[in-house]
């Protein structure tokens, strides 16, 4: 088997220079945290339903057909108080279009013993 050696240059120009030459596209980029709906009422919804569960090590998926967003939410610490009212803190997955994003959100319960989400700001590892 013989290439020539001026298709070898062509090719590695083509990848340097970011031309798509095959069937895959570019990497999308992650979902910018400003375009994920601070009040999008399926992940809230989510949320509210995984915790009102209290089950262990559980993950519950959530989607959102007006938006094509989707994703999962998971308890990542156990209960806590905080001003007489007992919270928990997830971690949710957002995806859309193809690119992913993580949420990290507070929810505590209400005096009717509801779960509410309080905070989503994008989660950054530590």
């Amino acid at each position: 088997m013989s290439y020539q050696l001026n298709s070898l240059f062509e090719r590695k120009a083509a990848e340097t220079t970011g031309d798509v030459t095959g069937s895959i596209g570019p990497a999308q980029p992650a979902v910018a945290v400003q375009a994920v709906p601070e009040a999008d009422s399926a992940l809230r919804a989510a949320a509210s339903e995984l915790l009102r569960r209290n089950e262990a090590n559980t993950s519950l998926p959530w989607e959102n057909p007006k938006t094509g967003a989707r994703g999962t939410v998971t308890p990542i610490a156990a209960a806590y108080s905080q001003a007489g009212r007992t919270c928990r803190d997830f971690l949710a997955s957002y995806i859309r279009a193809g690119s992913e994003s993580w949420l990290q959100g507070e929810a505590c319960q209400s005096r009717e013993g509801y779960w509410e989400v309080r905070s989503l700001k994008p989660w950054t590892r530590s």
